[in-house]
């Protein structure tokens, strides 16, 4: 976790900014849940319990240097509330979800599907695309068999 806040640190650091105690709290919330989609709200709540002095406004704001330095992604699944989830290094593209109409749960893909899109785009409309998100609707493997187990009770 130590070279995660380090390498953040340094971004921030090359826009200017610092990584103050405040934003380091924030920081390690996102990262302690990474598989998580929080709000603002979900990770306000958590930076209160290391950290109870900070308050709700230096979390959003902290949320949104974060999201325009790229540093994390502010995330709408249609639902009105903005979730934020860290970028990975590891890919050059945020990830795509899962989101099931049902339960409301979001799985994530890590792959790139896209890329040969990308590539078609380039070539054909010389367009250079910067970054994509894919969220795709539907309803869940949980959910499904769920109502796969009701539906044989009810027979």
């Amino acid at each position: 976790m130590e070279d995660k806040i380090d390498k953040i640190k340094q971004q921030l650091q090359s826009q200017g900014y610092k990584l103050t105690p405040q934003r380091e709290a924030t920081v390690r919330v996102l990262l302690e849940n990474e598989d998580d989609h929080l709000s603002a709200e979900d990770v306000f709540m958590l930076v209160k319990e290391k950290a109870p002095e900070i308050g709700l406004a230096t979390v959003y704001r902290t949320l949104e240097l974060l999201s325009e330095l790229h540093i994390v992604e502010k995330i709408n699944f249609g639902d009105g509330v903005a979730r934020y989830d860290l970028r990975t290094d590891t890919s050059k593209h945020h990830h795509h979800h899962m989101i099931c109409v049902q339960c409301g749960s979001m799985d994530e893909i890590r792959e790139d599907w896209l890329a040969p899109l990308e590539e078609k785009l380039y070539k054909e409309f010389n367009f250079s695309v910067i970054d994509h998100r894919l969220d795709f609707h539907g309803i869940c493997y949980r959910c499904r068999e769920k109502n796969n187990s009701e539906g044989k009770r009810s027979e």
